[in-house]
């Protein structure tokens, strides 16, 4: 069983939207339900590798057939981000675990540029606990893009065989395993735990 362990962001370790946050986004955008969110994700690739927030939401805005003000699209910015903000204690207390024991952990993760300045300065306290983090819109290349956990081995100064990579998306587990790794659709953190404690 691979030493280094790879864990996705979003899903796994930090929390996804609250319904609540997605009500708030939708009343902003003046726009609700599956059309808004079919939109919103649509683009969410290019985000996620680079694009600037104020593109990325003149074209939803292009997508839905409406426009958004300059102010509009600040208070869209910032609900967003703040949306991604939450963490599960218990991921946040395993990766610690994991690091007492002198894994070597890595972090590989679809994030907008916004997003991490905001994130890190919440979560920097336990994010020191990994040797690489590999964000997509740093990169270039997002999940499932090969390059992505070719990229975050090469960081992590190992080959992608030598990972065990956890994300809660089959199909970005599917494609870590073409390119070698093992890998793993995330449940939860006793899963973790169960499949390391069964490779020793």
């Amino acid at each position: 069983m691979p030493q280094t362990i790879v864990f996705d962001l979003f899903g796994v370790i930090a929390r996804t939207q609250t319904e609540e946050a997605r009500g708030r986004i939708e009343r902003l955008a003046g726009v609700t339900g599956e059309p808004f969110w079919a939109a919103y994700w649509a683009g969410r690739a290019a985000y996620d590798a680079g694009q600037s927030s104020q593109e990325y939401w003149m074209e939803t805005a292009a997508r839905l057939g409406v426009s958004f003000s300059a102010s509009t699209v600040q208070a869209l910015v910032q609900a967003d981000l703040e949306s991604w903000t939450r963490v599960d204690e218990r991921m946040v207390e395993l990766v610690a675990e994991l690091a007492g024991q002198g894994r070597v952990l890595g972090l590989l993760s679809n994030i907008i540029e916004d997003l991490v300045p905001m994130f890190e300065g919440i979560h920097g306290h336990w994010l020191g606990h990994f040797t690489a983090l590999t964000y997509s819109c740093r990169i270039g290349v997002a999940k499932p893009d090969p390059q992505a956990y070719e990229i975050c081995a090469r960081r992590l100064g190992v080959a992608p065989a030598d990972v065990l990579f956890f994300d809660d998306s089959e199909r970005n587990v599917v494609a870590a395993r073409e390119t070698g790794m093992t890998a793993e659709v995330f449940t939860s953190p006793e899963q973790v735990r169960k499949i390391l404690a069964e490779a020793r």
